[in-house]
């Protein structure tokens, strides 16, 4: 049954895109283009030739500590790390885009450690120390939010299969769920009923140890800015961008689908897979287009986000209508 009326705090398809960035956004073309498209699959190719090294120099990481970029999006300009950085959703500092990069700056990242536990032979922790020391890799991946806006990021991440296997999930587990830190002091947005708090989110354990999926601790080859989710953050390009959960304190393997937050506030809207698809809309809005923060006209959406050679096989004989 679709909703009749949406809460306040949901964004209608025209208000997705805040008209300033359009007023500015002659000042950022040019910048930064993604790499040449490889031989092999078209979504994997050589580093960007220019990151444009937009990101402030205190943040970033040491020359050598990460990898050249060996994932991209063909010619696909980069978004300008100032909109990438500015232009946010994430509930727990404000509904507004604009909410989370003023009201996440006294954010505390340090110490930081991930509980891991449910169907795992080595239940324990994660600290931030430990994933940052592992060979990190930057990825330049197509984001698309469910609604209607999209970006080209690129991201500094770990495999999050690497992450995984260390606490050595059973046979039994079949998912994989993911929950936000809860600390309504440091996140004001948590005091307000917008969502049932902690933010969860889930994904099948295949789709969790698929190469594409990473744990984000960067972007522009810096460390993440707090209001990006820092400093653990999922990004599964192929599915809109609310899958991607931010600020993670904890991991659960778990033999059943977990209950994830945006499902349980509009089933009718927000499935448990969310797997960009042009061809099921939102109840409220198509998603057969989208409006790239940057350009004046809207672009096809492409399906799964223009992974699908490599994720389609995942869902094969379902039927993507019904598991949105």
């Amino acid at each position: 049954m679709l909703l009749k009326t949406k809460a306040p705090w949901m964004e209608s398809e025209s208000a997705v895109t805040d008209p300033a960035l359009y007023a500015s956004r002659r000042q950022f073309i040019g910048l930064g283009a993604a790499a040449a498209v490889g031989a092999s699959l078209p979504w994997k190719a050589a580093k960007a030739t220019s990151l444009a090294d937009q990101a402030p120099k205190e943040s970033r990481f040491s020359p050598g500590s990460v990898t050249d970029s060996t994932w991209s999006v063909g010619d696909e300009a980069l978004t300008p790390y100032a909109d990438v950085t500015s232009y946010n959703n994430f509930y727990e500092f404000g509904t507004g885009k604009g909410d989370p990069v003023v009201m996440a700056q006294g954010f505390k990242t340090r110490p930081w450690q991930v509980q891991v536990d449910g169907a795992c032979a080595k239940p324990g922790t994660l600290d931030i120390e430990q994933v940052l020391s592992m060979p990190l890799e930057e990825r330049i991946y197509r984001l698309r939010c469910v609604e209607a806006w999209s970006m080209v990021v690129p991201w500094v991440g770990v495999s999050l299969r690497a992450l995984l296997e260390r606490f050595e999930p059973l046979g039994s587990a079949k998912y994989v769920r993911f929950e936000t830190l809860y600390d309504p002091d440091q996140m004001p947005g948590q005091r307000r009923a917008v969502l049932d708090w902690p933010y969860v989110e889930g994904l099948r354990l295949d789709e969790a140890y698929h190469p594409l999926t990473i744990m984000a601790v960067g972007l522009y080859g810096a460390v993440l800015p707090n209001q990006n989710g820092a400093p653990l953050r999922l990004v599964v390009p192929w599915k809109y961008g609310f899958k991607s959960i931010k600020s993670i304190a904890r991991i659960t393997f778990s033999e059943e689908m977990p209950k994830t937050s945006w499902a349980l506030a509009g089933p009718s809207e927000y499935g448990f897979f969310a797997n960009v698809n042009p061809g099921v809309d939102h109840p409220r809005w198509s998603q057969a287009k989208e409006r790239r923060i940057g350009d004046f006209f809207r672009r096809e959406t492409l399906m799964f986000n223009g992974y699908g050679e490599a994720v389609a096989d995942l869902y094969k004989g379902m039927d993507l209508a019904k598991f949105y």
